[in-house]
């Protein structure tokens, strides 16, 4: 075909698209009785967390703003995200896009599943994270941990001073390991290859672009429903070069995990694993291998949806708590008090344990329990995810009309206060776990403040007497009179972990959030028992010292500004020095 042609049938094709989707736009649901401001939903990515957190500030826990597709609800009440991601979450489901686009970018894995499709498959997945697998995993990311903090030493001068590392590709990495080793059991080995190797970098660099993907979605969504493949290709090609890096970078990964899957599946059945003792089975892939093998045909996944599941993995486990690691090492870089209590809590906790005698090698090996119940360390996990969810925000769309009931009272669009809000069908309602998170009312006037302390006179959980479910195991013995974080008279956001909506709840909360809070206490305790972290000072030719900034794009993503950066790349640099004896005082 002569290439004008080939171009007329590209740019057709994609004025059928632009007219099929303001098609779309025109049947969206306007006229929310809410108050609002006067800006897009765009301005939630453009303003960054002060802009999120102030908005419901301003205008409490329900909000309208100007969606691309009609009005759109920004929700951050307690009681109203409870009933969208738990009490009606039949109702309030993924959008189509979302669905689609990780489909077409993971496969068929958790995220990209609806349905009864998706409640097989955590049902299947969900046991895989137990507290007891977490215990045997333990030891494989200590492992993992260990060799993290031995190349970064590696990198550093011989005379105990400092040197500028960009910690962010090594936690990237550290967290691919511990994945590949601890869950779906292969050596990815990506600590130790090539640094500029071609899977690992393509790993780091898929959540950056699908946050670049985010406003995209739905123009994504209707290329590939209105087009075949090859147009659908030519025209994302055409008006978007990213998406030849994307898709790049998806061959990259999927031909990576159909090679593991065809060997771990080759093994189970060549060594038949189905009559081995559970205890010899070290991965959790594994564990999830054998459980399918026995299911029924009814429950049983196929080997698109097992596959789908290790790419999910791979992205959720990589992408976010190398993103939670950073931030955190990042805090504790601005805080040496903090750090430096951290590192004394951690080194009394070895010596006391008996792992560890002065004079020895520093390595964070604690048992699961000692591990997890350190408090202070603790309160800084705890403290970064609340502040920082890797996932700030999520969005769901109403399948049906119905009503959201408020805890806090807000104004519609005359002034008066309401405590219910008539949700047309199809309207958008933006979940903002960021400011749920910073919530003034539920956290403190201090909730915008980073205070890992804050953590260590609470209990951990709701008490039982709350009108939104709790979990038995997540109920302390700690008398009723004692202040819990994240609760005020008797209401709390709908969570899984600590009242706090980072993982979400319901039927869609991460079921991974175990393993990614067990990897970053040991990862923190191995670093900083070895190493001392601070901000960049070097100053370059033109005298600038670089600044890090974390920009808002779906994800957290961190740059340098400029004029010391480039303001895109993203990057973590900070001194890393061998620790010193006076790094232990507080």
């Amino acid at each position: 075909m002569p290439l004008p042609v080939v171009q007329f049938c590209v740019i057709g094709s994609f004025f059928l698209v632009l007219y099929k989707a303001l098609i779309s736009l025109l049947r969206r649901p306007h006229g929310i009785d809410l108050d609002g401001p006067n800006g897009s939903v765009i301005k939630l990515f453009e303003g960054g967390i002060d802009y999120c957190v102030n908005l419901s500030e301003q205008y409490g826990g329900a909000v309208r703003l100007n969606g691309p597709y009609g009005d759109t609800v920004y929700v951050s009440d307690p009681r109203a995200l409870h009933h969208i991601v738990v009490k009606d979450q039949h109702i309030f489901e993924e959008l189509e896009d979302f669905i689609v686009s990780n489909k077409l970018v993971f496969g068929e894995g958790l995220i990209s599943t609806v349905g009864e499709q998706h409640r097989r498959q955590r049902k299947l997945i969900s046991p895989v994270f137990s507290t007891s697998n977490m215990r045997r995993v333990l030891s494989t990311v200590h492992h993992i941990a260990d060799r993290l903090a031995s190349t970064l030493t590696a990198k550093l001068p011989t005379d105990g001073s400092h040197s500028e590392i960009d910690v962010l590709p090594w936690f990237s990495r550290c967290a691919l390991d511990s994945i590949c080793n601890g869950v779906l059991g292969y050596s990815s080995n990506s600590l130790s290859a090539a640094e500029d190797d071609a899977y690992a970098e393509a790993v780091r660099l898929v959540g950056f672009l699908i946050g670049k993907f985010c406003l995209l979605r739905p123009l994504v969504v209707i290329v590939a429903h209105y087009c075949s493949p090859y147009w659908a290709r030519k025209v994302l090609d055409l008006f978007m070069r990213d998406i030849r890096e994307m898709r790049r970078i998806i061959e990259t990964m999927d031909c990576a995990s159909q090679k593991v899957f065809a060997e771990k599946k080759a093994t189970m059945e060549a060594d038949d694993m189905l009559c081995r003792d559970g205890d010899s089975i070290l991965s959790m892939m594994d564990i999830m291998l054998k459980a399918n093998a026995v299911s029924s045909n009814v429950t049983r996944l196929t080997d698109a949806e097992l596959l789908g599941q290790m790419n999910v993995m791979i992205f959720a486990g990589v992408d976010t708590t190398t993103s939670a690691i950073a931030r955190c090492v990042y805090l504790l870089a601005q805080n040496p008090c903090v750090q430096a209590r951290l590192r004394s809590e951690i080194s009394d906790a070895m010596k006391s344990s008996g792992y560890q005698k002065d004079g020895d090698i520093p390595s964070a090996e604690l048992p699961y329990d000692v591990l997890m119940s350190l408090p202070f360390l603790d309160g800084i996990v705890k403290e970064t995810f609340r502040l920082y969810p890797s996932l700030p925000l999520m969005v769901r769309t109403a399948t049906k009309a119905t009503t959201l009931p408020l805890h806090f009272p807000v104004r519609s669009r005359s002034g008066e206060p309401t405590s219910t809000i008539a949700i047309p069908k199809g309207t958008q309602v933006i979940i903002s776990i960021l400011a749920a998170n910073r919530h003034q009312g539920m956290w403190g006037a201090d909730a915008n403040e980073w205070r890992p302390e804050r953590w260590l006179s609470s209990p951990l959980a709701v008490p039982p007497n709350m009108d939104i479910p709790v979990r038995r195991e997540d109920v302390t013995s700690t008398p009723r009179s004692t202040p819990v974080l994240g609760v005020k008279d008797g209401v709390h956001f709908p969570s899984v972990y600590s009242n706090m909506m980072t993982f979400l709840a319901g039927g869609r909360s991460c079921i991974g959030f175990k393993f990614a809070e067990m990897q970053m206490k040991q990862v923190l305790a191995t670093l900083v028992l070895r190493l001392h972290f601070s901000l960049p000072t070097q100053r370059n030719a033109q005298g600038h010292v670089k600044e890090i900034q974390w920009k808002f794009k779906g994800f957290h993503i961190p740059v340098v500004k400029t004029p010391a950066g480039d303001d895109v790349t993203p990057q973590v640099p900070l001194n890393v020095r061998l620790v010193r004896t006076d790094d232990f005082a507080w």
